[in-house]
């Protein structure tokens, strides 16, 4: 495919605040001709053509690409990744952004992401497999803890249980190997050390030869203020993250992100696309507590609006061997995205509230997330509802306007996190 100047239509799978996020940059670009998103939501509707398909219902996507053909596709979330989609579409000449099923593996197997590590020396925590619940309990009775009971394939970024003591790991192991809550992904576990420092989130650009990191980032699962309650998909997120020093950069770039991207060479696995470091800054050194296959969400909601750079080309740069020629900039600010979820989130919630969403301004975006269009009304449909986010000089700024904005968006049910960079804040002795 020769890059030209001429517009394209875009293909993207998902239906989330992260496509939201990729959708919105991507219509910057001077070359972005028309975009569909399948399936989309209501909000993803103001901005492309939502077509009712599943992101994992492979031949209906197939039939919608050999019908419309689109002249490239992103594929963002991690299920249709791992079950192939970026090879179905490759084999029906539509080129894309994201790695091969072989190489998604990275995120859809823990147990091979954890042996790769240890074959190729990158740091991360010690760990063993485990297929029997019976043998995986018996060696908990003697493990020190907390300790970190992880199922092997995807799980909805819910399959990774700190224990504090030996009944809740046994809990998970059960949990995940016997009553299968996550059905075939708890076969095979892991039990990990479990590390402590600062946590770090690093999305990068890779063309399987290159790899660009985007600005860091800072994830917040816990559904409630104070990091109290459930682990959830993501609160909030604020960007670049202040412990991560230009210096323990370099040392990732020389200890983790390369060595990852040379590893996946040797394996025959070449990684296209967006490769997601989950790190932890430990005592000893950042280490990996998890690869994913794609940007994250909400980090990327909180990171794309740096970008300068236009996305376009350098997703097709992703897909064509060419990142090394390709800008990749990123502004020098700060931003924060604050998540409005359904109330009740990560269990039950109830929706069907309409939403009231206010004019973005400069510097300001709304990701929709869970919603849907009824009678010409957004109605909320999901957990995570929306993303307020906001771009601004420093962080601090940032945080205050994504709040600002966030206040102006109302629903029914309607919760969000008070402290949404809170702890950056204080990294930064704000």
């Amino acid at each position: 495919m020769k890059l030209g100047e001429k517009t394209m239509d875009i293909l993207v799978v998902g239906g989330g605040g992260r496509e939201h996020a990729v959708i919105k940059t991507l219509k910057k670009s001077k070359r972005c001709g028309k975009i569909w998103c399948l399936p989309g939501n209501g909000g993803i509707a103001a901005d492309a053509e939502c077509v009712p398909v599943k992101a994992t219902d492979l031949d209906g996507i197939a039939a919608f690409a050999q019908k419309c053909k689109p002249d490239f596709a992103v594929v963002t979330p991690d299920d249709p990744l791992c079950m192939g989609l970026v090879d179905r579409l490759e084999g029906l000449g539509v080129p894309c952004f994201g790695p091969t099923k072989n190489a998604a593996v990275i995120e859809g197997s823990k147990v091979f992401s954890k042996d790769l590590m240890k074959k190729y020396g990158i740091p991360t925590a010690e760990s063993r497999v485990f297929t029997d619940a019976a043998e995986a309990i018996s060696y908990l009775k003697t493990h020190p803890y907390p300790v970190v009971v992880k199922a092997d394939g995807l799980a909805l970024g819910k399959g990774a249980v700190v224990a504090a003591t030996f009944s809740e790991a046994e809990k998970a192991v059960r949990d995940m190997m016997v009553e299968k809550v996550f059905g075939e992904s708890g076969n095979r576990i892991l039990i990990e050390e479990f590390l402590t420092g600062p946590e770090v989130s690093v999305l990068s650009f890779t063309d399987g030869k290159t790899l660009v990191p985007m600005v860091s980032s800072m994830d917040h699962k816990r559904a409630r203020t104070g990091d109290e309650g459930l682990n959830t998909g993501g609160m909030g997120a604020v960007a670049p993250n202040p412990y991560y020093t230009e210096e323990i950069a370099a040392r990732c770039m020389r200890e983790i992100f390369l060595p990852t991207v040379a590893a996946m060479n040797r394996e025959g696995r070449t990684f296209r696309g967006c490769l997601y470091f989950g790190l932890m800054l430990t005592p000893e050194g950042p280490k990996v507590i998890e690869y994913n296959c794609r940007f994250g969400d909400p980090e990327t909601q909180a990171v794309l609006p740096l970008l300068e750079s236009d996305l376009l080309e350098i997703i097709l740069a992703c897909r064509n061997g060419t990142l090394a020629e390709t800008a990749v900039k990123f502004s020098g600010g700060a931003s924060c995205c604050v998540v409005l979820a359904s109330d009740g989130y990560p269990q039950k919630y109830q929706t069907g509230y309409e939403i009231s969403l206010p004019e973005a301004g400069e510097d300001e975006a709304i990701f929709v997330a869970g919603a849907r269009l009824e009678g010409g009304k957004l109605l909320t449909a999901g957990g995570r509802v929306l993303g307020a986010t906001a771009t601004a000089p420093t962080l601090k700024e940032a945080v205050a306007r994504a709040y600002s904005l966030a206040e102006k968006i109302t629903f029914e049910n309607a919760y969000k996190r008070a402290d949404i960079g809170a702890r950056a804040l204080s990294a930064l002795g704000e």
